[in-house]
């Protein structure tokens, strides 16, 4: 196997994906517009809804108002709500949206609060779950109803000559000990490996596709096997090309991943962008290429053997598409809670690297379980 045979092929493929606009796409084009269009776009968006719902005074219906005249008058000084005329059918209007929520007071409520009833007084809120504007008419009406609530009790502590601190006769205060290094890569360490492996997986696949499938589909690959080049040298040289878009879709998925969070408009992804930048250093970024290396090369290895056996590019994609379900699975599995690395996860492809760059990004160097998993991904 000649290493200039090798050189050539692989620069005649690198000239032809330059002029290809699918695999200019999927390697450069789109890990730089999604995580813009996730991380800007939809938070925008969302952040515009949440404003203008909370702009807006929120349709409730108040039920036995004249069992509570006090707390029914506080809903309406607030200016949160537009109360509407009491109908029987409440429930069914937020289920269709109509109304976005309903406060119904309990028989005798203001007569059980002055302690003349033998139950405490109840307050039922109606609203629709998941639903954005029904949710924070609810939230709305909560902290109300718990203003209310405090005054009433601080009321009755200082009708007794209690102080305050009687309320609260026992303080708790939480000291974190992790580390913010630690903090941040638990935060951060679970999604990057993620997009990191899906985007190795997303670089490999139209490359290796076209560069088999669709040059048999083309007439091209006879016409090179004709050639003085040998079938080794060539799947050699394709593989190896596949490999580089692959890695080079996965740096540059992290370099915009990085970007995003650096100039995003949200001061909360401003402070991600500050974790990622201070707790991560360079040695723990260069480890995990370092373990998603060999990943890339089972990804390009598997995609190029698969794509030779089809006879066109079609067929060739209804061959890869499990892999790529086979990859998003165990990738997935890793961010769940609870799920943490051991001898046996360390054995399971793709979800054993998700798993040990999570350790390493979060700070923790386990070099066992590091060379446990390069070997058993690598061999």
């Amino acid at each position: 196997m000649k290493l200039k045979n090798i050189a050539v092929v692989y620069n005649k493929e690198r000239t032809d994906m330059l002029r290809d606009r699918r695999t200019l796409f999927n390697m450069l084009l789109f890990p730089l517009i999604m995580f813009p269009l996730i991380s800007t776009g939809f938070s925008r968006l969302e952040s515009r809804f949440r404003e203008k719902a909370r702009k807006e005074a929120a349709q409730i219906m108040v039920l036995g108002a004249e069992q509570a005249p006090e707390l029914a008058g506080k809903l309406r000084a607030s200016g949160k709500f537009e109360i509407v005329p009491t109908e029987p059918d409440y429930k069914q209007r937020i289920s269709d949206k109509k109304l976005r929520a309903a406060v119904e007071f309990s028989p005798g409520f203001e007569q059980a609060l002055r302690g003349a009833g033998a139950q405490a007084p109840g307050v039922t809120l109606y609203y629709y779950e998941t639903e954005m504007r029904s949710e924070m008419a609810v939230h709305s009406l909560e902290e109300i109803v718990g203003e209310y609530r405090k005054d009433v009790v601080q009321g009755r502590v200082a009708g007794h000559g209690l102080p305050a601190a009687a309320l609260t006769p026992v303080v708790t205060k939480e000291q974190n000990v992790a580390s913010a290094e630690k903090v941040s890569g638990v935060r951060l360490g679970a999604i990057i490996p993620y997009f990191i492996i899906i985007f190795c997986l997303v670089g490999a696949l139209h490359p290796a596709m076209d560069l088999t499938a669709g040059e048999k589909e083309r007439g091209t690959l006879e016409t090179i096997l004709a050639s003085a080049v040998s079938r080794g040298e060539l799947v050699m040289a394709k593989f190896l090309f596949v490999l580089t878009t692959s890695l080079t879709t996965a740096v540059i998925s992290l370099a915009s991943y990085s970007l995003t969070l650096k100039f995003a408009p949200s001061a909360s992804a401003r402070g991600v962008a500050k974790d990622f930048t201070a707790h991560f250093s360079l040695q723990s970024v260069l480890m995990v290429f370092v373990m998603v290396l060999p990943l890339a090369v089972l990804f390009a290895a598997a995609l190029v053997a698969i794509s030779l056996i089809a006879r066109s590019y079609k067929e060739a994609q209804s061959y890869t598409g499990p892999i790529m379900m086979l990859a998003i699975v165990p990738a997935i599995a890793s961010i769940l809670p609870g799920i943490e690395l051991n001898a046996k996860l360390a054995l399971i492809p793709i979800l054993n690297v998700s798993l040990v760059s999570k350790e390493i990004l979060s700070g923790s160097l386990p070099w066992g379980s590091i060379a446990l998993v390069f070997l058993s991904t690598s061999f």
